[in-house]
């Protein structure tokens, strides 16, 4: 076992933990961040999706000792002061979800997209969530919540940029 500092969703912990263990098994096991969901185990599905600064990852295939110093984000550190980013209120807004199970994953993906194109065209969102799977097959409403996100996340920095 190896000792690990990790920065997970804002706070560092530190981790006891084999160095091939998977972020995915360390999320869940050690922190009980249960959003980040097992689906595939083979990076396919995208439903176990985190960001790690900043980029989506699957955190299925990452290895917990690639990850110490790097900015990991899962689902429940989105949030912020108790409201819902901008993606996962889109996501709300446009019921973008049916069972749920992949809505983390698709969530985390969109939050990527949406810092490396905050504007997307609809070629750049299919291509950017590709590797994200859903099997309610919703992906005109997923594709819609994206859409929305980008206009709440450019309301929101017109808003702030006001004040």
């Amino acid at each position: 076992m190896d000792e690990f500092v990790l920065n997970i969703n804002g706070a560092e912990h530190r981790v006891l933990a084999s160095r091939n263990k998977t972020l995915l098994s360390v999320l869940r096991s050690q922190f009980h961040l249960t959003g980040t969901k097992y689906g595939c185990g083979e990076g396919q599905c995208g439903a176990c999706t985190v960001l790690v600064d900043g980029t989506a990852k699957r955190s299925c295939l990452t290895r917990v000792a690639s990850v110490p110093g790097a900015r990991i984000t899962t689902i429940e550190g989105l949030e912020n002061n108790g409201k819902l980013s901008p993606v996962q209120q889109a996501f709300l807004d446009e019921e973008a979800f049916q069972c749920g199970y992949c809505t983390a994953g698709m969530i985390l993906s969109a939050t990527a997209l949406l810092r490396e194109h905050p504007h997307p065209t609809d070629q750049q969102i299919v291509e950017y969530m590709d590797g994200n799977i859903c099997r309610c097959g919703i992906y005109p409403r997923i594709a819609a919540a994206i859409k929305r996100a980008s206009q709440l996340q450019q309301k929101g920095r017109a808003d702030h940029a006001s004040r």
